[in-house]
């Protein structure tokens, strides 16, 4: 067995003190399960912070005043290693949706007075009991549109709440057999390698599947959407994705872990590239734009079936001299 029972233990407790403390308890919360050097790395325009205080000002304070009774739902919970580092951290991994009542503003964004979700990806590197690092990728254009402030043109995909595991079994608070874990890293290993090159000359149906079901399901962030099947991801991300951008630089990753069916990496950022023109609605930029993303997977078999996407949208516009949120809400925020 893998042997992450506590850290998956500290994790959980942790979500369910911050989900419990009122306004001025959340930076004792921050501070007893965090180091006080904790890496803390967020969705634009939050971005990077040190220090739980820093955390718990900067981040659920104005969160939990705007998303009254604010609620974790969780989809996928699994915990790792990470693959490329052997200093022997446990990563635990979560994904789901922050659901509360959209009573007050947040960054700018209107409330609503009704149910809104905040997509949410998040990975924490775990040491000598404390969460060192964290970090925590959010749709807030999803937020967004549920406010009626929709940031970017018509997507190429849908527009969708985003459920979990078609299997519902993504929750792995007991840990599963390392065989297992290893079968999925190999099968994300041969698809970020078939990815990193978008060069093997065949075409790109043909190249997704060697790694992906032919019904698999991507789960993109919004102003990209989600799709369904491999020629229809092929047909409304993939292909405009690598018409926009050229010269993508190798893959890096803080982390890259696995456990049974479920496995994801992110990196700050994954990638670069250099932007042509045309995607979402954007002309082509100088220099390269980073890629800031936290992918969650699914294994049947071989090969991956489902992949939910969190992509920073607004960091990689920012990057054009566009600043999305203060352009659609009016409101300026500080750079991340």
């Amino acid at each position: 067995m893998s042997g992450f029972q506590s850290e998956k233990q500290l994790v959980l407790d942790y979500y369910a003190a911050l989900s419990a403390a009122d306004h001025d308890a959340l930076p004792l919360v921050m501070s007893k399960f965090c180091a006080p050097d904790l890496v803390w790395r967020g969705y634009y325009p939050i971005g990077l912070l040190t220090g739980p205080e820093a955390v718990a000002t900067a981040f659920w304070q104005p969160l939990k005043h705007a998303l009254t009774s604010l609620q974790r739902r969780t989809d996928i919970f699994f915990a790792g290693h990470h693959k490329l580092e052997d200093d022997g951290a446990v990563w635990v991994a979560s994904m789901g949706h922050l659901m509360g009542l959209f009573d007050h503003p947040w960054l700018g964004i209107r409330p609503t007075g009704k149910i809104a979700t905040l997509r949410f990806g998040t990975f924490h590197k775990i040491e000598n009991g404390k969460i060192t690092e964290e970090a925590m990728y959010f749709d807030i254009p999803h937020l967004m549109v549920q406010a009626g402030q929709n940031p970017f043109p018509p997507q190429t995909a849908a527009h969708l709440v985003q459920p979990g595991p078609v299997t519902h079994d993504g929750l792995l608070f007991e840990d599963a057999p390392q065989r297992e874990g290893l079968a999925t890293l190999a099968a994300i290993d041969a698809m970020v390698s078939d990815l990193g090159s978008w060069n093997l000359g065949i075409p790109l149906e043909d190249e997704l599947r060697r790694t992906w079901h032919e019904d698999m399901q991507w789960w993109g962030p919004e102003g990209i959407g989600a799709t369904y099947t491999i020629p229809r991801y092929a047909q409304q991300h993939s292909g405009p994705f690598r018409a926009s951008f050229t010269n993508r630089s190798k893959t890096g990753h803080i982390c890259r872990t696995a456990e049974g069916k479920y496995g994801g990496f992110f990196g700050w950022p994954n990638f670069t590239a250099e932007h042509t023109g045309g995607f979402m609605g954007m002309p082509a930029t100088p220099g390269r734009v980073e890629f800031r993303v936290i992918d969650f997977y699914r294994r049947e078999g071989d090969k991956l079936a489902e992949n939910w996407i969190f992509i920073d949208l607004l960091h990689v516009w920012a990057q054009h001299g566009v600043d999305i949120l203060a352009r659609t809400t009016g409101i300026e925020n500080s750079a991340a």
